[in-house]
């Protein structure tokens, strides 16, 4: 539902003539809209701080609220590490982290609620998740059991002192070894449903390295220091290799899978509790190895 407001004799930033303009909703409320490219001025993203102009139409993408009911259920869970306060677990492609309209049940946050206590920190919908992966990007993801936990694995996120290495198979032949993206993501304003490189962007950094090269793809290592929604996803196909089986930003031309090839496959914290360095890592699904098998035969340099 998109709701509109025109700015008259209002002045300062945008999201506090936002909070005036739409009074129903909240400051955070909006700072997150602004941020996720859901409001937008003159059709464009803008950051909070933004001075607006009279003249200036605020426009809002509202989310449509739907309740969800977050029930138990007793799904297969490929759990890597577990004690009392954290948990770390092997996500499989084609599983929704957590419940949202479209995705109300069989989720990762079905299956660990019939497994474990977790923390509330985030609300009926996502306890105990500290970081999200897509529902067709396969490996770890770290879990929080209670809310002590959650905020010391929240504030490592927050201060990039954990490790996240994936790894991706793309479209085309990277020429360096390694590179760093370093380019702003937001909501798209062409196709809400994507994310882009847009500016005044929520700022995003990706570092990739080459581990071999194909004729007509490449296999690489990224590592994040951020995580935006599709992060890795958007930032390789703003450098003109998306990845293979990508069916948002990929080409319609690819190899065919269960969606894109990418792997979450090394995760790394400091336990919440004991301060203990913890390092995990899991192999390829079953699909993604077959695959460059089958690349190792028929499309080798």
């Amino acid at each position: 539902m998109t709701e509109r407001q025109r700015v008259n004799s209002q002045t300062g930033r945008l999201d506090k003539v936002a909070a005036q303009l739409f009074p129903t909703y909240s400051r955070s409320q909006i700072k997150d809209w602004l941020l996720t490219g859901r409001m937008v001025v003159n059709g464009q993203p803008k950051k909070p701080k933004y001075q607006v102009v009279s003249g200036d139409l605020i426009e809002l993408d509202r989310p449509e609220v739907q309740h969800i009911a977050v029930v138990p259920e007793d799904l297969p869970l490929d759990i890597i590490y577990e004690d009392k306060d954290v948990l770390v677990v092997n996500k499989p492609q084609g599983m929704v982290v957590h419940p949202a309209p479209g995705h109300p049940n069989h989720t990762l946050v079905n299956a660990l609620l019939y497994h474990s206590p977790l923390s509330t920190i985030n609300g009926e919908y996502r306890p105990g998740i500290v970081h999200r992966i897509d529902k067709d990007t396969s490996g770890l993801l770290m879990v929080a059991k209670n809310d002590l936990a959650h905020r010391s694995l929240a504030a490592q996120l927050k201060k990039k002192t954990n490790i996240r290495e994936y790894t991706a198979l793309v479209h085309g032949r990277i020429k360096p070894n390694k590179g760093k993206i370093d380019a702003p993501l937001g909501r798209s304003p062409k196709n809400r449903k994507k994310q882009a490189v847009v500016a005044g962007g929520r700022n995003a950094v990706t570092y990739f390295e080459v581990v071999k090269r194909y004729r007509d793809y490449t296999l690489i290592k990224c590592i994040l220091e951020t995580g935006r929604t599709h992060q890795i996803r958007v930032h390789m196909k703003y450098i003109g290799h998306p990845l293979v089986g990508d069916p948002l930003y990929g080409p319609t031309k690819t190899i065919k899978g269960q969606g894109q090839f990418l792997h979450a496959g090394k995760l790394g914290f400091k336990h919440p509790v004991t301060g203990e360095e913890m390092v995990f890592e899991v192999p390829l699904p079953v699909i993604f190895r077959k695959t460059l098998d089958r690349l190792d035969k028929t499309n080798d340099i």
